[in-house]
Parts: structure tokens; sequence; C-alpha cells
């Protein structure tokens, strides 16, 4: 074969195997539903059960990265994706709440699967194309759109327990189509003479600081979103669950499948360009998110008047369409900044970076439920997210635009 088709078929299979991963990964943002009301768990505890498989999905990217600059993403991503199996297979003979936060923690492994496809599969391309590739590895994000298809309909047909056992015959017959289909090759090996404290050096340079701060909105808010929707949508617009995640999925698949499309946008006219856009585009929508159902009477000269202010099921998903739309960009235009100010050791960046954004999405959906049992107030993880942006925002203007040029023949170049 090749080497173009070489690089063809890791592009395939590890966007594949990410898919899946990430499947896996969100499991918890439908079957969570059923547990909630088996166990009676609050709001604050049901993020915590959301959350727990996206903790250790975070924490282990910084050595999965590390390992994959230095053994090859090829083994290590095979080995991951194995030890995943038995664990998401365990997850059907759960009773307890401690069993599901237990086991939620291994199933999580399948998250770290982010930071060894990324270097992984940019290596195998020419940097003028980097961006497209990890925005085409990246849409394996849209696992979590798959999760609400598949899920529901084995909920609703057999119980929430026929879900982990799927998932895990699943898992294991993509560990034995990626192994057959990708490829190796030393030269991508950073060699083994570089130390983990060496690389973990990285975290002083205030650019990663930086990108760990976007990623922890664009990832981090798109992985507690697609967590958190299912759930929302049944309590705010009362619907049943396949119908929720249905509309649910409106914002999880663009958020994953259209990366690819911020790959190319972020190749074209630069990673500062794409991200800055992104930002002021997510800061919109979650303004008008964040709004509550709301009731206001006015004293007229004819007496009381009251009107209702608040968004429909049918804005409320034209919205979070539009914000998946905006993060799937925002992903891929901050991958593009770690390969152009960080081409020798993609792994390892991508690793602390994905660190920053899997963190957002264990905090998040647990933010999100205190939030929503001291407020009462479902909206409030919206009005959350929008103060973040406001933080991105600002920061970005100080370090960047400031000093760059946004839109012109200049621009691409800039940052």
């Amino acid at each position: 074969m090749t080497r173009k088709g070489q690089a063809l078929s890791v592009l395939l299979v590890s966007t594949l195997a990410f898919t899946v991963c990430f499947m896996v990964w969100m499991m918890f943002g439908v079957i969570g539903i059923p547990i909630r009301k088996a166990l009676s768990l609050n709001a604050t505890e049901f993020g915590l059960l959301t959350a727990m498989p996206v903790l250790t999905g975070s924490l282990i990217r910084v050595p999965l990265g590390i390992w994959t600059d230095k053994f090859g993403g090829r083994i290590v991503m095979a080995t991951l994706m194995a030890l995943t199996v038995p664990a998401i297979w365990l997850m059907s003979y759960a009773t307890a709440y401690w069993h599901f936060l237990v086991i939620g923690l291994f199933v999580g492994l399948a998250g770290g699967s982010f930071s060894v496809g990324t270097p992984y599969v940019a290596r195998w391309f020419p940097r003028h194309q980097q961006g497209f590739a990890m925005g085409v590895y990246g849409a394996g994000n849209s696992g979590a759109a798959v999760n609400k298809f598949v899920a529901p309909a084995l909920v609703v047909a057999f119980g929430w327990t026929m879900v982990p056992t799927v998932y895990a015959a699943i898992m294991a017959v993509t560990v034995i189509l990626f192994w057959l289909f990708s490829h190796s090759d030393p030269a991508h090996l950073t060699g083994g003479h570089v130390k983990f404290t060496d690389q973990l050096k990285a975290l002083k340079d205030p650019r990663v600081l930086k990108y760990c701060q976007f990623y922890s909105i664009v990832f981090g808010g798109y992985v507690a979103l697609s967590l958190w929707m299912v759930q929302y949508y049944v309590g705010e617009f009362g619907l049943d669950i396949r119908t929720a995640a249905l509309l649910a999925a409106c914002f999880s698949l663009p958020g994953g499948v259209l990366r690819a499309v911020g790959g190319w946008m972020s190749d074209k006219w630069g990673a500062h360009s794409v991200t800055w856009w992104v930002m002021w585009v997510s800061w919109v929508c979650l303004f008008l998110l964040s709004y509550p159902q709301t009731d206001l009477t006015i004293t007229t000269l004819s007496g009381p008047m009251t009107f209702h202010l608040g968004l429909n099921v049918y804005a409320f998903t034209a919205l979070m369409f539009i914000l998946g739309i905006a993060f799937a960009f925002g992903k891929a235009s901050v991958f593009k900044y770690i390969s152009e100010d960080y081409p020798s050791n993609i792994g390892t960046i991508s690793g602390i970076v994905g660190l920053a954004g899997g963190l957002g999405g264990f905090v998040l959906p647990i933010l999100f439920g205190a939030l929503q049992d001291a407020t009462g107030i479902r909206s409030s993880a919206f009005m959350l997210m929008y103060g973040v942006v406001w933080v991105s925002l600002i920061w970005m203007y100080w370090t960047e635009v400031r000093h760059g040029e946004l839109m012109g023949k200049h621009a691409a170049t800039t940052h």
C-alpha cells in the first residue's frame, strides 16, 4: 500500500474507533435517566453520575499523549480500547449508586482516545493538511449523537441494561478492525530519551494555558451539554426519552461531524480568526439560552397585563444547533493552533489541552446540577457557560486581537 493509502486508512479507521469510544463515553447521557429514576437521584447526584467517565478520560489524556509520542498511536489506541471492554460489560450488572460511579471511572478510559488519535493521525499528513485531518478524526465526537440514536431505542425495547452489553460487543469488534487496518511508522516516534517531566514543562507556556481555557469551552462545554441535554428536554419541555434524545442530537451531531469543516476553515483562514468568531457566536447563543421561562406582569391603564417570555422547544433546538456548529469549528481551530506552534510534540500538548477540555466536561455537569438544585432554574446551566465564554473573549482580545488582523489578506497568518 502506498504512503498516501496508508494515511487514508489510518484516518478512516481511527475516526471509526474514536466515534465508538465517544459513544461509550457519553453512555450515561441516556441511560442515566432511568438510573436516576430508579435510584431517586437529585440533579447534583445525576451530574456526578454522568461526569465520572469524563474524569478518567480527562486525567489519562496527558500520559496517553506522551505514550503516543513514545510508542506510537497504533499500539496505544488498540490497548486502550481493549481495556475498556470488561468495564463496559460490567455496567449492566451495577445496582447501587457507588457501583455506577466506580465502573464509570473505568469506562471513562475510552475518552482518552482523543489524545492518542490526534497526534497519530496528524503525523501521517503534511502540515498544510493537518487541520483538516485532525478535524476529520475529531468528527468522531459525533459518537455522542450516535449514542442518542442507539441507546434510547435499546432502553425502550429491552431496558437500560442492554445498552452496556451491546456497547461492549461493538467496542470489541472495533478493536479488531482498528488493528487490521491501521499502520505504524517508526519515524513518528519522538524517541525514548524524552522524559515525562520534561514534556510536562509545557504547562509553563502561557499559550498552552490559553488553549486549555478555549478547549474547556468548545470541548468541555460540548461534552457537558451532550450529557445534560436529554434530561433537560425531558424536564423543561415534558418530552419522552426518544424524542428528547432526537432533539438533543441536533446539538451533538453537528458538534461532531462538522469538526472536519472547522479544520479546513482553520487551514484556510487561520486558527485565530476561526476561534475568535466561534467565541462570539457562542456568546450570543448562550445569552439567549440563559433566559429562563418568565411571566411578566405590567400595570396598564386598563389593568394588569401579563406576558410570557421564554424559548419554546423549536427556538431552543435551533439555538443549540447553531451552538453545536460553533463548538465543532472551535474544537478544530484550537488543535490547529497546537499543530502550528508545537509540531514536534503534538501528542504531549494535545494531551494537556485535552485534559483541560475533559476536566471542563467533568466539572460542568456537576455545577449544572448544583446550580439547578440551588436556584431551581434549569437554564442556570447556560448562564454558567455564558460567563465562561466571556472569560475567553476577554483573554483572547488582550493577547491576540489587539495585535492582529481578523479579516483580510493577513488574517490567516496573524496570531
